[in-house]
Formats: structure tokens, C-alpha cells, sequence
């Protein structure tokens, strides 16, 4: 059963920089992410609606990997260590929040 690990990027992007923010993930961090060990997908997912008084989530990162392990071995791995100091540059210049990560079994079904 492969497991995804989702980053969900909790807070706002700083006034008139939506499409900024977006282009620096895009361009500057996504390309990291694309590079980790045994990542199965990567999906960047920007948030364009949201149910009123839900929190704001401009962002939601999620990793396929094959198993719990891969996993593990991503997180210690120099990709890791790179994506992790890029995002920190386009958040510092662009968001106010924080990141949660959850690591989820997958169940799907495709039609």
C-alpha cells in the first residue's frame, strides 16, 4: 500500500503576492521536491476556493511513495535537505504561517 506525505501550508501569502508565491514554488522549490528518493508523484496543489471560516491553505504539497520507508529515507536525504532551504526562501519572502505534515495509507479508486 503506498502512503502520501502531505505538507499543508497553514496562513496567508502577503498582500498582491499570490502569483508570486505561486511562480517561486513553481520555479524554485518544486524541482527539489521532484528529486526526492523514491517519490512515486508530487503534486502541488494552490488553493483557489475555501468554505467560509475555513482555515486558509494556499498551499498543500502531497508526495507519493511506495511504502513508509521510502519516506523515511526522503526525509534524511540531501533533497531534502535542499527543498527544505528553498522553501524557507519563498516563504520568508512571501507567506505568515506555519507547515503541518501528515503521512496517510492510500486507498484509491479511479474511474
Amino acid at each position: 500500500m503506498s502512503v502520501i506525505r502531505y505538507a499543508v501550508f497553514e496562513g496567508t501569502v502577503k498582500d498582491g503576492n499570490t502569483e508570486a508565491f505561486r511562480s517561486a514554488i513553481l520555479t524554485d522549490v518544486l524541482p527539489h521536491w521532484r528529486t526526492f528518493p523514491g517519490a512515486l508523484a508530487v503534486r502541488v496543489c494552490f488553493e483557489n476556493e475555501r468554505d467560509p471560516g475555513s482555515a486558509e491553505i494556499p498551499l498543500v504539497l502531497a508526495i507519493t511513495y511506495p511504502n513508509r520507508a521510502a519516506v523515511d529515507i526522503a526525509l534524511a536525504s540531501p533533497a531534502r535537505a535542499a527543498a527544505k532551504a528553498a522553501t524557507e526562501a519563498v516563504l520568508a519572502r512571501y507567506f505568515l504561517g506555519h507547515i503541518h505534515h501528515h503521512i496517510t495509507e492510500v486507498t484509491e479508486w479511479v474511474a
